[in-house]
C-alpha cells in the first residue's frame, strides 16, 4: 500500500499543554523566559526545538509568530507578515538544506478542527529523514479557477480538493522578493477571508507550504468535521459554489 506511516508517540502527547479548548492553562509560548532550544529569533519572533516530540524518527520545530497570544495574521501588520514569511521560508529552506531529511513539513494548525493544541499564534516544522516525498503531495492539488495573479504569484481555489471543498492555493513561480511579499499578502487575505466572511462556523484552519522541486506552493483551508465519506472511502467532493467564493474574494480584497 503506497502511504507514508509513521508512529505516534502517545505518551508524549499527553503531557502537552492544550490551550485552545482550555484557556485557563499557561501559554507555555508566553513564558519566553523559559523557553528551551531556541535556534534563530527575528524581532519577536522565536524558532526553536518543539519540547513535545510526539513524530517518531521525527525532529519537530515550532515558530512562534510574535509576542500577542490571542492575534493572529489577520491583525498583523503588512511589515509583520511579510516578515514572518520570509523567516518561516528562511528557517524551512536551511532544514531542507541541512541534508539530515528526506523532506521537510511546514504548516499551520489554528483552532479547534485543525489539530492543533497552542491558541497562541504559531507555525510548525517537521524533518523527516525517511519519508517517501513523492506521496506527500500531488500536481493536480494545486490547480483550479483562478482568483487573482500578482508578481509572478498565483492565487487559485482547488477543483481537485486534497481533502475536499474549499481549498485554496498559493504558486509563486519564483521567490523574488515581491513574490514573498505577495505570498505572504495572499495568505492574509485568505486567512481573513475564511475567519471573518467566510461563514459562521469557520473557527479552524490550516496552513501547509510544499516543496514542489523547483518551486514551492501554499495552501490553506478551512477545518470543519471531516466528511465522512472521505474518510470511509477517500471519495473528494468539490463544491458547487467555488464561483461564488471567488466572486466574494475579489469584490473584498481586490
Amino acid at each position: 500500500m503506497d502511504i507514508n506511516l509513521m508512529g505516534f508517540d502517545v505518551s508524549a502527547a499527553r503531557h502537552k499543554p492544550e490551550t485552545i479548548r482550555h484557556r485557563e492553562q499557561a501559554c507555555p509560548f508566553c513564558d519566553r523566559a523559559n523557553l528551551t532550544d531556541v535556534i534563530a529569533t527575528e524581532g519577536d519572533m522565536i524558532f526553536l526545538r518543539n519540547k513535545y516530540n510526539v513524530i517518531e524518527g521525527a525532529d519537530q520545530f515550532v515558530l512562534i509568530e510574535g509576542r500577542e497570544c490571542k492575534s493572529d495574521m489577520p491583525a498583523y501588520t503588512k511589515e509583520h507578515m511579510h516578515a514572518l514569511i520570509r523567516f518561516g521560508l528562511r528557517m524551512w529552506q536551511e532544514l531542507r538544506e541541512s541534508g539530515r531529511y528526506e523532506a521537510v513539513l511546514f504548516f499551520k494548525n489554528y483552532g479547534p478542527l485543525s489539530g492543533g493544541t497552542i491558541r497562541h499564534p504559531h507555525m510548525q516544522l517537521v524533518g523527516l529523514p525517511h519519508v517517501r516525498k513523492e506521496l506527500l503531495c500531488h500536481p493536480e492539488e494545486f490547480e483550479g479557477p483562478v482568483i487573482c495573479e500578482r508578481d509572478g504569484v498565483t492565487l487559485n481555489v482547488s477543483d481537485v480538493p486534497r481533502i475536499g471543498f474549499w481549498e485554496f492555493n498559493i504558486l509563486p513561480k519564483k521567490l523574488t522578493s515581491a513574490a514573498i511579499d505577495t505570498t505572504a499578502d495572499f495568505i492574509q487575505i485568505i486567512v481573513d477571508f475564511l475567519t471573518h466572511h467566510f461563514g459562521s462556523q469557520t473557527q479552524s484552519y490550516n496552513i501547509f507550504f510544499y516543496d514542489l522541486g523547483s518551486r514551492i506552493a501554499v495552501k490553506l483551508l478551512p477545518r470543519f468535521a471531516t466528511p465522512p465519506i472521505f474518510v470511509g472511502y477517500g471519495i473528494h467532493f468539490r463544491p458547487s459554489s467555488l464561483d461564488e467564493a471567488i466572486h466574494a474574494i475579489r469584490q473584498r480584497y481586490f
